[in-house]
């Protein structure tokens, strides 16, 4: 890996250590900057804008959970079971990466550039329509009944994700969003 690989790496590792502070305070560019011990316009010659630090923190929550949910379509016959392993992913994700849990509900975007909110939903979207297909198998497996609509019920995963996230985020993370999903999993795919 090339030295500025590796400090764009620092840069966004320590945007995460940031966003990990349960009071969930602003990301300024001189607050990173002093944390890492350079310049401001060192940061700037890593990234153009703070907007591309967070677009690569968002790449890498997609990068790792849609490359999972891909792995477990690919490797899981089992509809049902794929849902479970894709929200469970998911979960998991959020749990061992609390600062990207942040961004992965918005938290840490709000004063930021809206394209990069539009970019959270677009991933969430992409979610939703790995678990709808996963419900159309267990459908076509005879797992769920053939009348089920599996567009509201893929809906109602994401919802229960992340509204889990939220629970996560705002409690400091002491909720784990984990910590009840074997019970809850039996209700939401009933």
């Amino acid at each position: 890996m090339t030295q500025t690989a590796d400090r764009k790496l620092q840069i966004l590792q320590t945007i995460a250590a940031m966003l990990e502070n349960p009071a969930g305070e602003k990301i300024t560019t001189a607050a990173l900057a002093a944390r890492l011990d350079v310049s401001e316009a060192a940061l700037y010659r890593h990234f153009p804008s703070k907007a591309r630090m967070f677009e690569g923190l968002i790449e890498f929550i997609e990068n790792a959970i849609l490359g999972v949910v891909g792995q477990i379509a690919t490797e899981e016959e089992s509809g049902l079971k794929q849902v479970e392993l894709m929200m469970a992913a998911a979960l998991r994700f959020a749990a061992k990466n609390r600062g990207l849990a942040r961004v992965m509900i918005g938290d840490a975007l709000v004063h930021e550039n809206p394209r990069l909110q539009v970019r959270i939903n677009q991933l969430f979207e992409r979610l939703e329509a790995s678990l709808k297909q996963a419900l159309k198998i267990a459908q076509a497996q005879g797992a769920l009944p053939a009348d089920r609509d599996v567009a509201a019920q893929a809906d109602l995963l994401v919802c229960h994700l992340l509204g889990r996230l939220q629970r996560f985020v705002k409690s400091g993370f002491k909720d784990d969003a984990l910590a009840l999903w074997p019970q809850q999993k039996t209700t939401l795919l009933a």
